[in-house]
């Protein structure tokens, strides 16, 4: 009988390493993707096909994190420049640049885009005011080391941050106080909310957790067959995606940690996996300097991909071999 074999679609562009992922939500527009990547040139993609829309040029050195807000109509990037800054992502211009002492390693807007969080090698979290951008941001001495992620979460009433001290800390917006600290096994620590705000997954070392973000309550956590640098919970919460230092993109049942599929599709180890508002597909960023995007349901038409019906001939022709039924195809975008 055929089988059906995964096909992503492979997103050139970049020259270097892509290090971080993110997805804006589903606009009238559909929804967009934006990448970090070290080569210093954040790209945005359209999130259905990966077709290239533009390239936020003004940073001068290694871009390390990127965010969207839910509209697409703001980008934020932070950077080994030592600053953090907000884009248009239609006009693709500069808005404003928010200088640090450090490299910036985490970007994140407010729900209402009113505000950008980040975290940076200073060991601090900072918040920017982007209707003031001139006052001074409210700074929080977080941790003891530097900080990889930074997350608002909670209706923006609280703030979330991972970092190289193997802690993962949850702080209140309205005192800036630390409510929750999480002490885990490794330093090597990279978070993720779902769309809808209420789990936070983290990966840490081979293990991935999962968290109630209301209380910041641990609901399970689960083994992984190598070190994973990023992992993400479909929107519907029946499974999740994660990859790591063995260059494969796995997916596993959220329910029991089964692992459910694997594919070998990078030339590099993985760095970032997200899953797309829809949940349609997951991307990849990897150490080979692509991203990729993955079909959650194979043989589906969607997006680049198409389904074509194989003809007798053609099964014929191919009897004893695995045959993509329907034919999956790849593009380049």
């Amino acid at each position: 009988m055929a089988t059906l074999r995964q096909i992503p679609l492979s997103c050139s562009g970049h020259t270097r390493p892509v290090v971080h992922l993110d997805f804006s939500g589903i606009t009238p527009d559909g929804y967009f993707l934006i990448s970090a990547c070290k080569d210093g040139k954040p790209m945005l993609r359209q999130g259905e096909t990966g077709d290239w829309v533009g390239t936020f040029d003004g940073h001068k050195g290694a871009v390390w994190g990127a965010t969207l807000n839910m509209e697409a109509t703001r980008a934020a990037t932070g950077a080994a420049d030592f600053t953090a800054k907000v884009w248009d992502p239609i006009s693709g211009d500069e808005l404003h640049s928010f200088a640090h002492k450090h490299i910036v390693k985490a970007v994140h807007f407010s729900k209402d885009t009113g505000r950008l969080l980040t975290g940076s090698n200073e060991k601090k979290l900072r918040i920017f005011d982007l209707a003031k951008v001139e006052a001074e941001p409210v700074e929080i001495p977080a941790h003891t080391a530097n900080i990889r992620c930074a997350l608002w979460c909670s209706d923006d009433k609280k703030l979330i941050s991972a970092s190289d001290d193997k802690t993962v800390s949850v702080w209140d917006m309205a005192s800036g106080e630390e409510i929750k600290k999480v002490t885990l096994d490794t330093g090597t620590i990279s978070l993720d909310l779902t769309k809808s705000g209420d789990v936070c997954t983290v990966s840490h070392g081979q293990k991935i957790s999962f968290y109630d973000t209301d209380r910041f309550e641990l609901i399970k956590t689960l083994d992984a067959p190598c070190t994973i640098n990023s992992a993400s919970l479909h929107p519907d919460k029946t499974c999740f995606v994660a990859g790591g230092e063995d260059l494969k993109i796995y997916k596993f049942d959220y329910s029991d940690g089964k692992e459910l599929e694997s594919y070998k599709g990078h030339f590099g180890p993985v760095h970032c996996v997200r899953f797309s508002p829809d949940g349609e597909l997951y991307a990849s960023g990897s150490e080979d300097g692509t991203l990729r995007l993955w079909q959650m349901t194979l043989g589906k038409t969607y997006g680049l991909w198409k389904c074509i019906e194989p003809d007798e001939a053609a099964l014929d022709a191919c009897a004893g071999a695995d045959v993509v039924a329907p034919l999956v195809t790849e593009a380049e975008s």
